[in-house]
């Protein structure tokens, strides 16, 4: 994944910063943070699932849909920061592919 990448997932709040940070303590942090909102998103549409009566006709398809494409981009942001600790401590340059992929190949 290319600067661009990150920079292009980054959240309305980081959309300031250029790429993710090199330092392993700030990305567990970040990890963590990301992790606790996703566990309140989830909440969240635990709620709003147990609030809906169809007997009623009370309905909450359209928030869930947000909650649940909020949860998806928190899912990336936790991995796009998880990779990067990885590639940290195997010692990894952002700029090395693997040759399959160079290629068009996964395997």
């Amino acid at each position: 994944m290319t600067h661009a990448d990150e920079s292009k997932s980054a959240s309305p709040a980081q959309q300031g910063e250029a790429r993710l940070s090199d330092d392993i303590p700030t990305l567990e942090a970040e990890v963590a943070q990301l992790t606790l909102e996703r566990e309140k998103t989830i909440k969240a549409i635990r709620d709003l699932r147990e609030a809906e009566d169809p007997a009623r006709r009370i309905f909450h398809h359209e928030e869930i849909f947000r909650m649940q494409q909020e949860k998806l981009r928190l899912d990336v942001d936790i991995k796009f920061r998880t990779n990067k600790i990885n590639r940290i401590n195997l010692g990894m340059d952002e700029a090395q592919v693997a040759d399959g992929i160079k290629g068009g190949f996964l395997f």
